[in-house]
């Protein structure tokens, strides 16, 4: 597992599926800030609660120059549907192999109900312009994490 990002750290370059299959990379967002954010799995009530909250906060992320990009271990089949049920108009990632979440650390142990295994660790990474970590959040709770975000962000007066 790779270490823990930091503010300062290149942000690791990735090119993926989107939900209409498209490849798409974190070089198509250099010049501007991006948040990445990582989630567990499409279509699950945290999952669609933080992604609903992005998209509700979408036009002012971005009047603040800010793009959002979501991944999850999903297949893109899958990620259509999610996008298609919640109106989602942001990319969303398909990393099946976590190969993306690796390299931000994204993916590691987890446990729930007594047990360990190793899944997706959702997580925000908010990267600027030269593709540069600009914050790194790991363990974020579904509910309320955008508004935390925006926050943080200093988006919010």
């Amino acid at each position: 597992m790779a270490e823990r990002l930091i503010p300062g750290d290149t942000a690791p370059d990735f090119t993926l599926q989107d939900q209409t299959g498209n490849n798409v990379g974190l070089s198509d967002f250099r010049g501007r800030k991006t948040i990445v954010y990582f989630y567990p799995a499409a279509s699950t009530p945290g999952c669609t609660k933080e992604a609903c909250d992005f998209r509700d906060t979408l036009g002012s992320l971005q009047a603040a120059g800010y793009g959002v990009v979501g991944i999850s271990p999903d297949s893109v089949k899958d990620l259509a549907k999610f996008a298609d049920a919640e109106a989602l108009t942001f990319p969303l990632l398909s990393d099946a192999d976590h190969a993306v979440a690796d390299a931000y650390a994204a993916w590691g142990e987890k446990k729930n109900y007594g047990k360990t295994y190793m899944g997706l660790i959702r997580s925000t990474i908010v990267v600027d312009e030269e593709g540069k970590v600009s914050l790194a959040q790991y363990n974020v709770r579904a509910t309320g994490h955008v508004a935390k975000l925006r926050r943080d962000l200093k988006l919010d007066k």
